[in-house]
């Protein structure tokens, strides 16, 4: 069910590939810039065609967007315990995003002052998946970070079932997060009218949340117009274990992984061939007992590797080189070997750290890159949902001084106008007070 792949005679690192779609027999990419200019063009009109085509809900302008009632009491409607759950996560995640929160800073030196404003966005909009199921960890993971960093209006939408409504949990969270716009509408032509506005979606400045092919293509549509979040791909967990892991245990976390659905990556990367068998074996078992066990049996087969290598630093340097969205390190001494982690969305730490409690409750967050780009892109956070402002100031006596140094790189780069913006400044003795 693993493919197994002995890399102990290659060089650092493996070269781990990641499943590839088959063939489709439409382009995605042309139908959904069909889509996102139709949203553009026609507004409230193409989302609610598009919404009955795809998702075979009909509905209404004054029905896009849920009634705040609606969602308050969609807290009533779900068990106490998801509740109790939902604020939980809401609580740790934000004692993270906390600490993850920018400050301003100014800074006088004689003359000259240089520092940076912190403004989060006026309106954010979050997308949450739906149709395999129903996601409320995912509203919190999005909303908290954009709550801390002070965004001004936190919009969030969600494809509706065929009753045109959204799955009471995903409400509920809402109401524990403290979103303050939700919309029945999913897809491409969700994410469209985020960036675009309609007639009763106003547009926002950044979208942010997992999503299909489609959402994540539309993404791409509209960046440049507004902010987006990285592409979200399918799910990567990579597990580093030795002989002291419990081999039950790291099938088990293989098999949870691969509940995510098809083109995942679930690894399993050893020097000792042992723990591979007996891995396999217990995998065998526990993909039979599975209640989705063909979903499953097939995510690992399509996905699935068992990589052997020389030993810890091997390892290290193939997980680094895969970049995975999760990394679990199930060693002895592997809070140790946090040193040597370089990409990775998230790293779980030990045995008893497996990926779900970091999806769930551990309070970090669980929209993270996919894909490789976890090499130079990072996990969503509070510094997503806000801006850096440069601020300079000048007086006479510093420009006096940096003058001659704007005089050598504008004449280097033939831009004279910029050297006698300076100049002209000293020539009639004023300067920025």
């Amino acid at each position: 069910m693993l493919e197994l792949i002995d890399g102990r005679d290659q060089g650092a690192p493996v070269h781990i590939a990641r499943p590839t779609p088959a063939g489709r027999a439409r382009d995605p990419a042309a139908d959904v810039e069909a889509i996102v200019d139709d949203v553009r063009l026609r507004g409230d009109a193409a989302v609610l065609e598009l919404t009955e085509r795809f998702d075979h809900a009909r509905l209404t302008p004054e029905r896009l967007r849920v009634e705040p009632e609606v969602i308050a009491h969609a807290v009533n409607l779900v068990r106490p315990e998801l509740i109790d759950a939902l604020k939980s996560l809401d609580a740790r995640l934000s004692r993270t995003c906390e600490r993850q929160l920018p400050s301003g800073w100014m800074e006088r030196s004689g003359s000259e002052l240089v520092g940076e404003l912190i403004r989060p966005y006026r309106r954010v909009g979050i997308y949450t998946p739906g149709g395999r199921g129903a996601y409320p960890s995912s509203v919190i993971m999005a909303a908290v970070p954009a709550r801390v960093a002070g965004a001004g209006t936190v919009a969030l939408c969600s494809p509706p079932d065929g009753r045109g409504e959204i799955a009471e949990a995903v409400l509920a969270a809402c109401a524990v997060a403290g979103i303050d716009e939700v919309y029945r509408m999913g897809g491409a032509q969700a994410i469209a009218a985020f960036a675009y506005g309609t007639e009763t979606v106003r547009p926002v400045e950044k979208i942010v949340g997992p999503g299909n092919i489609y959402v994540t293509l539309a993404k791409r549509q509209v960046r440049g117009w507004v902010g987006v979040d990285a592409e979200a791909g399918p799910t990567e967990l990579v597990v580093i274990a030795d002989g002291s892991a419990d081999p039950q245990i790291v099938a088990a976390d293989l098999v949870a992984q691969a509940e995510h659905g098809p083109l995942g990556t679930h690894v399993l990367i050893t020097w000792e061939p042992e723990i591979a068998e007996a891995v396999m074996t217990h995998l065998e078992l526990a993909v039979a007992r599975h209640e989705r066990t063909e979903d499953v049996e097939n995510a690992l087969i399509e996905g699935g590797r068992a990589v052997l290598v020389r030993d810890l630093a091997h390892a290290m340097d193939t997980a680094n080189a895969f970049a995975p969205e999760h990394l679990q390190l199930m060693f002895a001494g592997a809070l140790d070997a946090l040193d040597g982690v370089r990409n990775a969305g998230a790293v779980f730490v030990g045995s008893s750290s497996p990926v779900p409690v970091g999806d769930y409750a551990g309070g970090t967050n669980h929209i993270l890159p996919t894909g490789g780009s976890a090499r130079w892109s990072s996990g969503l956070g509070t510094q997503d949902f806000v801006k850096r402002i440069y601020v300079s100031g000048v007086e006479p006596e510093a420009l006096a001084q940096l003058a001659p140094h704007v005089d050598a790189l504008a004449e280097a780069e033939g831009l004279p106008g910029h050297a006698r913006a300076v100049r002209a400044r000293l020539d009639s003795g004023k300067g920025l007070r």
